[in-house]
């Protein structure tokens, strides 16, 4: 199914609307890329490589990371091999939210 510009921009506002309908975590544009880069993307993930990926600094990665790890979507650990490096994971709960996510998502793109 291939969307033009109005019925992308009512589906994403129909997806971010029941984001809030649902009580969703509310997640900043920078907050869900980095999520959706750390679980589609193929480890191992750095903040310097995220902050590179993404073009942008790595403080603002930090931050974004503070907000994902709180919710417990994603993990952070030292890297054994590099100790000033921090490697980012994947947990449980952030993927079940992203499936529950993604699932909704299409849902509503049925209907378009």
């Amino acid at each position: 199914m291939e969307l033009n510009h109005i019925q992308a921009m009512n589906l994403w506002h129909r997806v971010m609307v029941a984001t809030l309908e649902r009580d969703l975590p509310d997640l900043t544009a920078r907050q869900f890329a980095l999520l959706f880069h750390v679980y589609l993307g193929p480890p191992p993930h750095t903040v310097r490589g995220l902050a590179a990926r993404l073009k942008i600094s790595k403080p603002a990665v930090t931050r974004a990371l503070d907000r994902l790890s709180a919710l417990g979507f994603v993990k952070r650990m030292r890297d054994k091999g590099d100790r000033r490096s921090v490697i980012i994971s994947r947990t449980v709960a952030g993927a079940v939210f992203l499936r529950d996510f993604a699932d909704m998502a299409a849902d509503l793109a049925e209907t378009v």
